[in-house]
């Protein structure tokens, strides 16, 4: 491959080193003409020549996520490493310090990479992708992942320490609450708050995201009638979990064993509950009463623990044709779930470490963060499936922490490549 020369390249004036700095074979997800829209988008342009230009930033916050466990400035030098021996940029160019590095991610802030997220993560599975629908529905997973940010005064003004039956945390955290494709654990949406925030509350920014070819998975935690409502609105297919001692009265049972139910507002439950048994003398008195105050949904119950078969499990479904979605189907399917729950350990522990605490000494530069982080677990992510579907296997035949190591040797080499 022939690299540009100087007097050859496109870009006007002196080409700059950093004119040719990328994120190796990830530019292919998050292309650098994409980042200079988002740049334009979000003004984030900087007024003047810079060591550090705006799209150098957003590539270089993305790095971060890639090699966590590397110091400021050797992030930098991986970055670079690979164009050193060329010497075809003009003037003088030094990896700069620690500090500098840092007053230019508070310059672009959290904006421009929240963007560009937002830009880059769409669903990836495509047609016929293993693992990654259920029949014609496009299965996805809502669920959060709390991570530790470092302890600064800043930082506690605005985040919050757990206090469990173990103490108090060491360190105050953050709640994500992430839409994952389950298929290929592309996260393609995402939520920051805090510790009080809560998972519901995190979830409703998440559903302007939802597609009627989705299937959407939960966990009992993020049942709510609010939330259940505002989802259906979507259009998307739903199936939640739900407390085993939730009152759902059985209206119509299927040969399948699921039955038809209804969904009450808490707020109208005792009184219409009421009502309902004064008008009628079933079990649960008048159906056509409870079907018009609340909303209608489909209910599976079933049992997976042979020596605690008194443990029930409890999935609501909006899908209310037996025919369509069969009971012992969404009972397998529903525990898909855990593979969105994978791709939050990917994050936890192969890109963060053990330690699992952030760099970020100020709340905007933590979510920064946290959107770089997101952004470089798409993009691996993403090749991941690329190379599953020219291979025609499944996504979870390939190891996402090798995938990692290699993506972190190619930057490094990305000299072979043309910028």
């Amino acid at each position: 491959m022939t690299i540009l020369s100087v007097r050859e390249s496109s870009f006007s004036g002196p080409v700059r080193l950093t004119d040719r700095i990328s994120i190796g074979v990830l530019t292919s997800v998050i292309p650098r003409d994409l980042v200079e829209e988002v740049i334009a988008r979000t003004q984030s342009r900087e007024q003047r020549t810079r060591l550090l230009p705006t799209h150098v930033v957003v590539y270089y916050v993305i790095a971060l996520a890639l090699f966590f466990g590397e110091s400021y400035e050797e992030v930098m030098r991986c970055l670079v490493g690979g164009l050193r021996f060329l010497g075809n940029w003009s003037g003088s160019w030094k990896v700069p310090t620690t500090s500098a590095i840092s007053q230019a991610r508070a310059r672009i802030g959290e904006e421009p990479l929240k963007e560009l997220f937002r830009r880059v993560a769409l669903p990836v599975a495509r047609p016929g992708s293993r693992g990654a629908w259920f029949r014609r529905y496009r299965v996805m997973a809502i669920d959060g992942v709390i991570i530790d940010v470092p302890d600064t005064p800043e930082n506690n003004e605005e985040f919050e320490h757990t206090n469990t039956g173990r103490g108090r945390s060491a360190f105050p955290v953050v709640r994500v609450v992430g839409l994952g494709e389950c298929g290929t654990h592309a996260i393609v949406s995402a939520a920051i708050g805090t510790w009080s925030t809560g998972e519901r509350r995190l979830t409703r920014p998440l559903l302007d995201d939802l597609e009627p070819d989705m299937l959407v998975l939960a966990d009992r935690g993020f049942y709510s009638y609010d939330l259940w409502e505002e989802a259906l609105q979507t259009g998307a297919a739903l199936v939640f979990r739900v407390p085993a001692n939730m009152k759902l009265p059985a209206l119509e049972i299927y040969p399948d064993g699921s039955y038809r139910s209804v969904l009450l507002h808490h707020k109208i439950q005792s009184s219409t509950r009421k009502k309902a048994r004064r008008r009628g003398d079933g079990p649960h008195g008048d159906p056509s009463v409870l079907e018009a105050a609340g909303v209608p949904c489909r209910v599976v119950e079933y049992s997976i623990d042979r020596d605690n078969p008194d443990e029930v499990i409890c999935l609501i479904t909006s899908i209310l044709d037996p025919g369509e979605a069969p009971a012992h189907e969404l009972a397998a399917l529903y525990h898909e779930r855990w593979e969105f729950e994978l791709s939050l350990k990917e994050i936890e522990i192969s890109q963060l470490g053990h330690s699992r605490v952030l760099r970020s000494k100020t709340p905007e530069m933590v979510r920064q963060e946290i959107w770089g982080i997101l952004l470089a677990h798409y993009a691996i992510r993403h090749l991941m499936h690329d190379a599953a579907d020219t291979a025609d296997v499944d996504p979870d035949r390939i190891s996402f922490i090798r995938s990692l190591r290699l993506i972190r040797r190619q930057v490094t080499g990305q000299a072979e490549f043309s910028p």
